[in-house]
Parts: C-alpha cells; sequence; structure tokens
C-alpha cells in the first residue's frame, strides 16, 4: 500500500512516446512542476497533454512546447505562451480548443467511467464542428467526449503513504478531476503524512485513484508577495 517512489524521474519512468497525458494546473497555480521537468529530461515525444492550458515559455508544460515534445495540446486557455503561438501557426502542434467548464466535465465523466455527455456549451461554434448535436426540451446541446488519458500528473500540497491527497485552497483547481482521468495518476506533493494523520473530511482524492506519489520541493512562480514601503 506504500504509494511513495523515491524521486519524480522514477515516478515517470514508464511514460513513452505517444502517451495522453491528464494535467492538472490552472495557469501555474497547482502545476505538477517536477513531473513536467522529470518528463523534459526523459526525452519522451509526440505526447498529448489535456490541460486548461500549456503553462508559460519557460515554466510548466511550456518546457515539454519549447522541446517540441509535446503534439497535441487539449486546453481552454493558451494566451501566456508564444511559443505555443508560433508552433500553432506553423503548423507544428495540433490543438483542440475545449471551453473551460466542458474540459473539467469531461475529466470527470472519464474518471467516473462516462463515456459522453451533453452540453449547450459551445453550439453553433467551431466546437461544435464534427460533434453530434441534440435538442433538448427546446434548446440544442453538443455531445463531449469525456476524456481518459494514460497517465495523469497532479500537484497536492499533502499526502499519506496511501495516496490519500489534499489540495491548498485555489491550488486545487483542475486536479481532482485530471486525477480519476488517468489509467496511473502521480501524484507530486509538498508534504508526506502518516495514514490516519490527514481528516478524511478533507482528503479531496482518496488514495484508490492514485498510484505513485512523489515528496518535491516546489517553486510556486505564480505566488508573489507585495508590500508597501
Amino acid at each position: 500500500m506504500n504509494k511513495v517512489v523515491a524521486s519524480a524521474d522514477e515516478a515517470v519512468r514508464d511514460v513513452v512516446d505517444g502517451s495522453t497525458l491528464v494535467v492538472g494546473g490552472f495557469g501555474l497555480c497547482g502545476i505538477p512542476e517536477n513531473l513536467i521537468n522529470a518528463l523534459v529530461k526523459r526525452g519522451v515525444k509526440g505526447l498529448t497533454c489535456v490541460s486548461n492550458n500549456a503553462g508559460v515559455d519557460d515554466w510548466g508544460l511550456g518546457l515539454l512546447l519549447q522541446t517540441k515534445q509535446i503534439r497535441k495540446m487539449v486546453s481552454s486557455y493558451v494566451g501566456e505562451n508564444a511559443e505555443f503561438e508560433r508552433q500553432y501557426l506553423k503548423g507544428e502542434l495540433e490543438v483542440e480548443f475545449v471551453p473551460q467548464g466542458t474540459l473539467a466535465e469531461r475529466m470527470r465523466a472519464g474518471g467516473a467511467g462516462i463515456p459522453a455527455f451533453f452540453t449547450p456549451a459551445g453550439y453553433g461554434t467551431i466546437v461544435a464542428e464534427g460533434k453530434e448535436t441534440r435538442e433538448f426540451d427546446g434548446r440544442m446541446y453538443v455531445m463531449e467526449r469525456g476524456i481518459v488519458g494514460d497517465f495523469s500528473l497532479v500537484a497536492a500540497q499533502k499526502a499519506d503513504r496511501f495516496g490519500n491527497l489534499q489540495y491548498r485552497k485555489t491550488a486545487r483547481n483542475f486536479n481532482p478531476m485530471a486525477a480519476t482521468a488517468g489509467k496511473i495518476c502521480i501524484a507530486e506533493v509538498e508534504e508526506l503524512v502518516e495514514p490516519g494523520e490527514l481528516d478524511p473530511d478533507c482528503i479531496h482524492t482518496p488514495g484508490i485513484f492514485v498510484h505513485r506519489v512523489v515528496v518535491a520541493k516546489r517553486e510556486k512562480r505564480i505566488e508573489q508577495r507585495t508590500v508597501s514601503k
């Protein structure tokens, strides 16, 4: 039951070329930065990354874009990454844009074993092109598929050795949905506690969904403190 591994490198040891990764985080908040850095070192290519955004040019998933390890991004917002823009406009990167709430629900559905669902978001736009549409109670809906990845990469504040995860405030964001949507879930955490130390009512991702835990120091670039002189 001890799911703790020694390093981020060991945690991603079996990620191979062409893998689909469901990655938690929002902007630079709550991203699994150590796992991403380990993938950069590993050099795997042809990745499909499902994530709200693609980091920035020098951090997060942006590092995998710089090394051209990502083949396709499934995202909601990518406006902070110049390399993303360059690759997309040059035809080097495939992009699937998904409304933010739809993306979260596609992850949740995949983790819950729901193959598809209908949503009004995106109807009548390019988001609906090539997808089944249907009318319910006088309103048109678009069918969206649940997302199941080969791996999910998430970041949490605390974990126990059984893999139970606790996120911190807004750093929770997409992480709980992403955690359930991968066939193998890998979590990087700031603090490891013993089983029983986490309040059961405060566990956000139960350990049954988590396969590996790595404890790693995290660089929170999104957190800046400004004080008056």
